[in-house]
This record gives C-alpha cells, sequence and structure tokens, in this order.
C-alpha cells in the first residue's frame, strides 16, 4: 500500500482512536498544535512501513480521516509536525513515530536507542537540539481492534462496600511459580482464570482481587541496562492496551475469560490505573505518543519556563487533567475498561496528583467532578492513594465523597502498636474505629478507610516482623531506595532464623497484625502471599525484582506452617462476614444504645472500666479493649469484644459489664482454638488479640 494508491475521506472526530465499523476504519487523534499529522500504516509484521497518510480534517482540534474497505488487524502509527521550540513547550518531531494514545492492542517491543528520543541526547544543547533518526523500528505500533466478545450472563458481584475484602496481587508474581498451571501460561491472565487460583481465593475469602497496573508499560531504559525489569509496571504508556506479558496467547479475550471466571466465583476485579503520569519522563525522556502529539497540551509545564515539566509525580512529569481533552482521555479509559472488560472498580495511584488543578490539590477538581457525575464510573469502586510528591501532596482524608483510601496512618498504626510503642493506643483506637476522625464528613462512611498492614510497595507482612532495617541491595542502588522508615522490628535476629521461639513471636505478632486489620472498621486489604508467611528478603521496594523476590512461593503455602496461616487467615475474613458488628456501614461513636446502658463503641482499660481521659493521655498504658454492640433482627444484641496485648507480658482482662457467658471465636497466640468463657475473665497472651462474642437476650436488656 502507498500513499499514492489509496486516499482518506474526512471520517470523524468522533470517537477518538482507530474505530472499525465493519465498511472501513476512522482515525482520529487530539492535538491543538500540530500542524499536520500523518497515519503511518505498516506490513502484518509491523517493521516495514507501507503506506503514510496525510489525516485530511482536523475538527475542534481532533485530526481524524477514513480508510474505506480496511478491515481490524491494521496496524499503525502517527507522525506530528509543528513547531520544536522546547522553550515554549512545544516538542514536534515528525522524525519520530508515535503511539495512538488510544490505541487498544499492540504490537513489537520498544527497543532502546538514541532514535527515540526527538533531540540529540550527545549534544550539548542536550533537548534544545533536534535529531532526524526515525524512531519507527524500535517503537510498538498499534492493531486496530475489534472488541468482540461473548459475555453471556455475566454479571458484577456488586459486592457492598461493607463486605469487601480486597486481595492486592500481581497478574504475573501470583502464579508464575504455580507448578499445576502450564509453564506457557504462568503470570498471564490464563493462569489467573485458572480454576485451582480461583478456588483459593474462594477458600481464602476475599471478594475482590487488585491487580497492579495491567496497562502496557514500558521497560526503563536504565534497568534493561543493569539486567534489571519494571516489574510493578507504573510506566505506562498506554491506557487502553494490556501489557503483552500478561497474554499467553496475545488475545485480549484472555483477560476478559479471567473476568468472567472470577465473577462466576462472586469474586470481584479492580485495577490499579496509573493517570498521574506516562512513561515518557523528563523533558530528556524519549518521545513515545503524548510528548510528540502535543507536549503543551498533554503535560503540566512550568508556567515561566515551559521547557521544563512540573514533576509533582517524581517521575519527570505530570499529566495535565486540566486540559478537555486529556481528562476526556482518561474517562474515556475508565469507560472502556468497565463497558469492555467488566471491571469493578479502579485504584488511582498518586490519586493526589489526577485531583490537581493550578493552584495545588481540589477536591472539587474537574477529574473527580467528572468521575462523580458519570453514569458508569459511578457504579464501580473508587480507590485514591491519596499522597503525591508535589506541594501539599499528603491528603488522606480529604477526596470527595464516592471515593475510599489508602490508609496509610492505619498501617503505621498497627506495626507501631504491635511492636510495643509507647503512647500509640489512642492512634489505633481512632483506626479501629474506622478513622472517623479522618473521613466522618460529607457523608462518608467508613469504607472510605482502606485498611491494611503490608502493601506491594513496602515490606511485606512477614518481613515487618522479621527486619528492622531494608536490604535492597539487589536494586543496584547501594540501599539506597526504598523507605528508610518501616516500623518494624526483628524480635531478635535480623532475616530468617532457625530459632523456633523467635519464630513462634513472629508469627504471633503477624497474627494479631492481621486480626487487627480483619476487625477494624473500615475495608480491610490484604497483600497476596502474606496470608502464608511470604517474604521478599528486606527488600521493601522491589519495582524492579521480576524474579523469585516479588513471586509468590507456592510452596510456602503448601508447608505446614503456610496452611495453618492460611486457614488462620480464611477464619478472621469468615468471622468478620458473621458479625455486623465487625464491619458497621456507619461510623459509630459512642451515642446510641443497642440496649439500656450499653453503646454501639466503648473502649475499656484491663479492668473493665471505661478508659478515662487521662489513661488515653499516658504513653506507658498500652492494653486496650474495644466493644462493639450492634442489634439484631431478633431484638437480641450482639457484643463484639476484641482485646489487645501487645506487651511482652501474659495480661488478664476483666471484661466489661454485663457479664454475659460468652465464646472466644479469635485468639492469635492460639489460632486453632475457640473457647467457651466460664467466667468474665480472658487470659491474653503476650503480643496477642482475643475476640470475644457475647449476646444479649431480650429478657435481659
Amino acid at each position: 500500500m502507498s500513499s499514492n494508491s489509496v486516499q482518506l475521506d474526512r471520517g470523524a472526530p468522533y470517537p477518538l482512536g482507530a474505530t472499525w465499523d465493519g465498511l472501513g476504519i476512522n482515525f482520529a487523534v487530539f492535538s491543538a498544535h500540530a500542524e499536520r499529522i500523518e497515519l503511518c500504516l505498516f506490513d502484518p509484521s509491523g517493521r516495514r512501513e507501507i503506506g503514510r497518510l496525510d489525516l485530511p480534517e482536523c475538527t475542534d482540534e481532533v485530526w481524524h480521516g477514513y480508510l474505506p474497505n480496511a478491515r481490524a488487524g491494521v496496524i499503525y502509527g502517527y507522525r506530528a509536525s509543528g513547531p520544536y521550540r522546547p522553550q515554549d513547550g512545544h516538542r514536534f518531531n515528525p522524525h519520530k513515530l508515535l503511539l495512538d494514545p488510544y490505541a487498544r492492542r499492540l504490537i513489537g517491543k520498544l527497543r532502546w536507542t538514541d532514535a527515540l528520543f526527538g533531540y540529540r541526547i550527545d549534544s550539548p544543547r542536550a533537548d534544545l537540539s533536534y535529531d532526524r533518526r526515525d524512531s519507527a523500528p524500535s517503537i510498538p505500533k498499534a492493531i486496530v481492534s475489534d472488541d468482540v466478545f461473548d459475555w453471556g450472563d455475566d454479571r458484577p458481584p456488586n459486592i457492598p462496600w461493607s463486605r469487601t475484602v480486597i486481595y492486592e496481587a500481581h497478574v504475573r508474581g501470583m502464579t508464575m511459580r504455580r507448578e499445576d498451571i502450564r509453564a506457557n501460561e504462568r503470570g498471564t491472565f490464563a493462569a489467573l482464570a485458572n480454576p485451582n487460583v480461583i478456588k483459593y481465593l474462594q477458600t481464602l475469602g476475599v471478594t475482590a482481587v487488585e491487580l497492579l497496573p495491567i496497562h502496557a508499560f514500558v521497560q526503563d531504559r536504565q534497568l534493561i541496562e543493569h539486567g534489571l525489569k519494571n516489574y510493578w509496571g507504573y510506566n505506562s504508556i498506554s491506557f487502553f492496551s494490556i501489557e503483552p506479558r500478561y497474554l499467553s496467547d496475545g488475545s485480549r479475550n484472555e483477560m476478559r475469560v479471567a473476568v468472567r471466571r472470577l465473577h462466576a466465583a462472586g469474586i470481584e476485579v479492580i485495577l490499579d490505573v496509573v493517570y498521574n503520569h506516562t512513561a515518557e519522563g523528563s523533558e530528556l525522556g524519549p518521545t513515545l505518543s503524548f510528548r510528540g502529539l502535543d507536549n503543551a497540551s498533554y503535560y503540566r509545564l512550568v508556567q515561566d519556563n515551559p521547557r521544563h515539566y512540573i514533576n509533582d509525580t517524581g517521575t519527570g512529569n505530570t499529566l495535565n487533567l486540566s486540559h478537555p481533552r486529556v481528562l476526556q482521555m482518561v474517562m474515556d479509559s475508565l469507560r472502556y475498561w468497565v463497558t469492555s472488560f467488566h471491571v469493578d472498580g479502579f485504584r488511582f495511584d498518586l490519586g493526589v496528583t489526577l485531583g490537581r488543578e493550578a493552584n495545588g490539590f481540589d477536591a472539587g477538581s474537574g477529574f473527580f467532578d467528572a468521575l462523580r457525575q458519570d453514569p458508569i464510573l459511578t457504579k464501580v469502586k473508587l480507590i485514591s492513594e491519596p499522597w503525591d510528591l508535589g506541594p501539599g501532596g499528603y491528603q488522606l482524608g480529604h477526596h470527595p465523597p464516592g471515593f475510599a483510601e489508602w490508609n496509610d496512618r492505619f498501617r503505621d498504626s498497627t506495626r507501631r502498636f504491635w511492636r510495643g510503642d509507647a503512647g500509640e493506643r489512642p492512634e489505633l483506637a481512632a483506626r479501629l474505629a474506622g478513622s472517623s476522625d479522618l473521613f466522618d464528613r460529607h457523608a462518608r462512611r467508613p469504607w472510605a478507610s482502606i485498611n491494611y498492614v503490608a502493601s506491594h510497595d513496602g515490606f511485606t507482612l512477614t518481613d515487618v516482623v522479621s527486619f528492622t532495617q531494608h536490604h535492597n541491595e539487589a536494586n543496584g542502588e547501594g540501599n539506597k531506595d526504598g523507605s528508610a522508615e518501616n516500623y518494624a522490628a526483628n524480635w531478635g535476629v535480623e532475616g530468617a532464623t532457625t530459632d523456633e521461639k523467635i519464630k513462634e513471636l513472629r508469627a504471633r505478632v503477624r497474627r494479631a497484625m492481621l486480626a487487627t486489620v480483619m476487625f477494624a472498621h473500615g475495608t480491610p486489604m490484604l497483600l497476596a502471599g502474606d496470608e502464608f508467611g511470604r517474604t521478599q528478603s528486606g527488600n521493601n521496594n522491589a519495582y524492579c525484582q521480576d524474579n523469585e523476590i516479588s513471586w509468590l512461593d507456592w510452596g510456602m503455602a503448601d508447608s505446614p506452617e503456610g496452611r495453618e496461616m492460611i486457614s488462620f487467615v480464611s477464619k478472621l475474613i469468615a468471622v468478620r462476614q458473621e458479625h455486623t458488628a465487625l464491619r458497621s456501614r456507619h461510623f459509630l461513636h459512642g451515642h446510641r444504645e443497642p440496649a439500656p446502658g450499653i453503646f454501639d463503641i466503648a473502649w475499656f482499660n484491663e479492668d473493665g472500666e471505661n478508659v478515662p481521659d487521662a489513661s488515653w493521655t499516658n504513653p506507658e498504658h498500652r492494653l486496650l479493649c474495644l466493644r462493639r454492640a450492634t442489634r439484631n433482627g431478633d431484638r437480641t444484641v450482639s457484643l463484639l469484644t476484641l482485646l489487645l496485648n501487645p506487651t511482652a507480658e501474659e495480661r488478664v482482662f476483666q471484661l466489661p459489664q454485663p457479664a454475659l457467658p460468652g465464646r472466644v471465636l479469635i485468639d492469635t497466640a492460639q489460632p486453632n482454638t475457640e473457647a467457651e468463657l466460664k467466667e468474665p475473665k480472658v487470659e491474653v497472651k503476650a503480643h496477642s488479640a482475643v475476640l470475644v462474642y457475647a449476646k444479649l437476650e431480650p429478657a435481659t436488656q
């Protein structure tokens, strides 16, 4: 095909991207400052350019054209001509092939060469210079795709927030070491759809899997040169494409099958999405897509020096969601994953960046307003990472209604409390109550607090109790990367040990922290593998470790210790689901009385008396008793009393009045034991938590 034998019709400016309608393909791409956009067509291998056609029309800053008689499967890219004036924010260079921001599917891998850069990287003028080498041989291309898939009777599980338990996992790392899965399918959506994997999730009791980024991303040049890889995937280049490595056969329907099977098992799918920045980096980064199409529109630039990028993300650039077309792209992407892949929600990486306007973070930003009124996206779960690296970047509790937020104060307080730190009791009490001090405004609910003790970013739970310092030597940065403060303790030995006493103590503290997560108001989140003791050998920043450091070791899950821990976590989740007092839909403030003299939430010392103000302020008072009460449909009242002993000695708690016969549902020191209580006293072993259940009958109220 040559540009002489084929011409483009005018086409339409909407929808953006490449759309096959059965008779041909409409191409539409936004650029407010380009002077010319060329559509480049490639042979089936994606290696040889076979045609170059001008998009003939530009309507409302959208360039468009229609290729008649073309079918799905066409491979293409764009070249954009316009001013190359970096000092004014413009970086057009038609020698650089550009990936369509709306590309649905990619072919080929990015191959790092100097030709990917719009400037001569060896020039003393740096990015002010201009490079004329063709980048097409080194960049992935887009494939025009249809979205035909028979969803049958698939329906979203629609798990209520109050019953949601999230399992944070990585598509690749989840199954790379599963020997019961075919080798070519490990680390892909085909493996995630495997009945054995889904049955495991069902048995554990989680209701949602939150997948680390699955959008197509770029392998950082620096990592490759050091023999490493970008494992986490927070380096997106295409917001509509699946990372090719996560598809065993190249078909996007593989992900749809996984979603459908998870839905059939009652499990939701939440995607971790990265709309705060792209893989193009700073002004010294490559020209792959957005930069070459319209740098001044897609990115936030320094106002008085637009050669440089605002870097609120720490990655070199920040997407400009204040621009209506950039915001449209993000909204179109979100709706696409819901409508075409039936996903059930999103976790927004560096969510504060998405809510930034000219004057900083704004809970009424265009992004939040667009989401809150969208008829499709208001029906799915929305979770934000409530911080970024820009000015005023910590915004925990300040997102608008409809959002949940990762609660790092819960994580840190739980770790410090069970480490035995002084003065931590009031902080943990607030976190257990759903962090109402942070979220009880604008009619938000306790589920807005995503409660966790470990996530992909940082120590695993096992490493929290095995290391006092991070050990990131494998990352090649001299162990200088990663958080320096982890609120961790090794309990006697740094790292692995054969000392049975230390191993038992570590396991006990892990169980206590997991119980804290599951029995707090809010939405619990479990890091994949923490339920059987996964370790990263002290690496708290394993973003570049696509190997056994990061992959789940299912051999550990099959060990006696692993099976015992899995059983315990499953029991925690089951107890949470059974008792509404542990997952209240509303914030409790101790103002309501489900029974006379019994408040919906109350705090006690170990003597069974209400905690006086002076005791709250005493940093040496560490023991804590939390009782929650809820009225049942039969007029009975359920009492759930949580006893926490982070000290090194066994302590006896007097249960608060009324003295009722009860049952120990969970004892983290004796995970396989349930016991009836003969008297209102409970022995709580060192570094342990106990949950007691009792029922108040109508006649005794």
